[in-house]
């Protein structure tokens, strides 16, 4: 039961380990397109490599997540570890966001500000938050799981047995990707203590007759989703029938890492053509080192072998709130998804952002929270 704080301390040693392996990789030869559609390109990759030799600097990430606070529980024999940033404000909410992959803590980060100290970022003293921000099992700082069963329904009670140790009785839940399958679960299964949430990817599947009539907007939802299936989703499929196979390359190489999530920074952000149109190069690596340094590849698609099959939509009976971003990977259309909510508080759409909301539109996504939960009191 015991809560205790986390620091993380990433040895010289690790770095230059990175940095052999950086310098004897093995390339393969150019890829004979001209474009992303063979995946990530030579050219853009060794690019990126270069500036993570010889530019970039690790430990300016670790600071800053020291210095927001991390902690570290035991629930159910592994060790979650996250972040928990209070408010100064004594009407602040407790509010619980949950990350995806391939991101991780990190995709909150520009955010947590706003959330916590509103009245700094053009807020109110309502919009105030207390922050909980989990790695989720195999990922990032958390534990790795060394039997099965940790679905993204076992997640949802682990969550709310994390925000029960906190003292939080009730609290709001926000997620995209994973987070809004976790976050989803916790809505269904009615987790105690939560009173609301919202989804930037809410979860949505259409109907025999939505297929025989589509509207204009559920005609390109439908496109969206043929184009994730037919060139999209190959990472999917490996992780869910072979992680283990697919993580070796996964936690040995970090070329093999960074070019296998840099290409879902092209294909799943609101970007002109490059991944770092939407991201800067230093929240691309840090976000790549959570994985590498803490050898998540194959801890981290274990997940998909766990859940991916029962990703769908479920009955939520409680508020909740979806902000829809433009490039979204599996756009829900309104009618799809409210059919299953009974309390559906808030609907945003919203003019620029893709997958990663929170990370590439931190004001807007900031501003829908803010509205989403206004709605929930």
């Amino acid at each position: 039961m015991q809560v205790k704080p986390f620091v993380v301390d990433i040895p010289a040693s690790s770095i230059a380990d990175l940095h052999l392996r950086l310098d004897i990789t093995r390339w393969p030869e150019r890829e004979p397109v001209g474009d992303w559609s063979q995946g990530t390109p030579l050219a853009a990759l060794q690019d990126l490599a270069g500036y993570w030799r010889n530019g970039y600097d690790w430990y300016a990430c670790q600071a800053l997540l020291n210095g927001w606070g991390m902690f570290e529980t035991e629930i159910d024999g592994l060790a979650i570890r996250f972040l928990h940033v209070r408010s100064a404000h004594e009407s602040a909410r407790p509010l619980l966001l949950t990350h995806g992959w391939p991101g991780s803590i990190l995709e909150f980060r520009r955010c947590i500000a706003p959330l916590t100290d509103p009245l700094a970022h053009g807020g109110t003293a309502d919009d105030a938050f207390h922050l909980v921000i989990p790695c989720l099992p195999g990922y990032g700082f958390s534990g790795k799981p060394t039997v099965t069963g940790w679905s993204v329904q076992k997640i949802a009670s682990v969550w709310g047995e994390l925000m029960a140790r906190l003292g939080y009785d009730q609290w709001l839940a926000q997620g995209g990707d994973w987070g809004a399958a976790v976050t989803t679960a916790i809505a269904a299964m009615k987790v105690e203590g939560c009173i609301g949430v919202h989804l930037n990817m809410p979860i949505a599947r259409p109907l025999p007759e939505d297929l025989a009539a589509p509207e204009p907007g559920e005609l390109k939802a439908l496109s969206a989703l043929q184009h994730y299936q037919d060139w999209d989703s190959g990472y999917s499929k490996q992780q869910a029938t072979r992680p283990q196979t697919v993580g070796y390359s996964l936690v040995d190489s970090p070329i093999g890492l960074a070019g296998w999530i840099y290409e879902k920074m092209w294909a799943w952000t609101d970007n002109d053509g490059a991944p770092e149109d939407a991201l800067s190069r230093d929240d691309i690596l840090d976000n790549v080192m959570l994985y590498w340094l803490t050898a998540a590849g194959a801890s981290s698609a274990r997940l998909y072998w766990e859940s991916f099959g029962s990703f769908g939509p479920a009955q939520i009976d409680i508020p909740v709130a979806a902000s829809i971003f433009p490039k979204e990977i599996i756009p829900a259309p309104r009618r799809w998804f409210e059919r299953n909510c009974s309390q559906l508080v808030h609907w945003g759409e919203l003019e620029k952002g893709g997958h990663f909301a929170a990370w590439e539109q931190p004001e807007a996504f900031v501003k829908e929270l803010r509205t989403a939960f206004s709605l929930m009191r």
